[in-house]
């Protein structure tokens, strides 16, 4: 895995975006304009946690290195040194799959 440059703030991660088969089950090649981008994601750089009304860190369930399943809408897409990554808050991930 490769080291991000990038740190998020409280619950705010940075995730690289898993890139899903070309091919149907049935063997059809799916053209770029028939594909929806994969919801499924590398995370690779966590933050702190988000503050509780006393002001303690609430701490993070995701890590680095977890793949998880995120909301459509949820994330922000950025290019950072070449590559495209998506900063997306801890609520807006579904699950983690293992």
């Amino acid at each position: 895995m490769e080291k991000v440059t990038l740190q998020p703030l409280n619950d705010g991660l940075v995730v690289e975006r898993l890139k899903e088969d070309e091919v149907t089950a049935s063997g059809i090649v799916l053209p770029e304009s028939a594909k929806e981008k994969p919801q499924k994601g590398k995370v690779l750089a966590i933050g702190a946690g988000k503050l509780n009304n006393e002001g303690k860190r609430i701490p993070m369930t995701v890590k680095v290195g977890d793949t998880v399943l995120f909301t459509k809408y949820g994330p922000t897409e950025v290019k950072h040194e070449g590559k495209e990554l998506l900063f997306l808050n801890e609520s807006d991930v579904l699950a983690i799959l293992g």
